[in-house]
């Protein structure tokens, strides 16, 4: 089947109850090879020493591309109907929302 078809058919996708619940995740770590994309989402929590990661997806290089794409165009048409999404200390280089210890070997 290809693209035109899925198009024309729609996609249909099974959303089993236990996913459909969500994990929250307040922190990603993205890595990759030449091959792959690995996404852990994790819950960090201020005073708990260590973090647990809930869930990993891992993308071959051109569907972290279209991911990219399409969080782009969400983040977009969000800010347009409800206002710009304002981050604090934007200049710094971390997403995360407070400090986290550097890990020791």
């Amino acid at each position: 089947m290809n693209e035109k078809d899925n198009q024309q058919q729609g996609l249909q996708l099974e959303l089993p109850q236990d996913v459909a619940q969500g994990e929250y995740a307040n922190f990603a770590i993205i890595t990759h090879s030449s091959s792959d994309f690995i996404i852990d989402f994790a819950r960090v929590l201020p005073g708990v020493p260590k973090g647990l990661v809930k869930s990993r997806v891992i993308l071959a290089p051109e569907h972290a591309k279209r991911l990219l794409g399409a969080l782009q165009e969400n983040i977009f048409r969000y800010e347009r109907e409800f206002g710009p999404i304002r981050i604090p200390n934007q200049e710094s280089r971390t997403a995360a929302p407070f400090d986290i210890p550097k890990g020791e070997a």
